[in-house]
């Protein structure tokens, strides 16, 4: 099977008003990314808790909000990276 790989031979008949470097090409599935947002995979049994990413920051936003009030219990019974500085 011989296949013709002469691809210099074949004319360019894309428009002059298609950038296909300007394209933003996206994967599909679990691996893919998103512009603007950083995903995260949550395990099944924490997921199952939450409906919706809205559900799922309000919670994470509380708890954030619980550790930096008490600093000195959760940094002596967690291991906790400090944002802070």
């Amino acid at each position: 099977m011989n296949k013709d790989n002469s691809n210099s031979s074949r004319e360019d008949d894309l428009r002059p008003e298609y950038n296909l470097k300007a394209l933003q090409v996206r994967k599909v599935g679990r691996q893919r990314h998103t512009y603007k947002a950083k995903t995260i995979d949550l395990d099944p049994d924490v997921a199952e808790f939450f409906p919706d990413a809205n559900s799922a920051n309000e919670a994470l936003r509380l708890l954030i909000k619980m550790i930096k009030q008490n600093k000195d219990f959760f940094s002596q019974n967690l291991s906790i990276r400090d944002t802070s500085k």
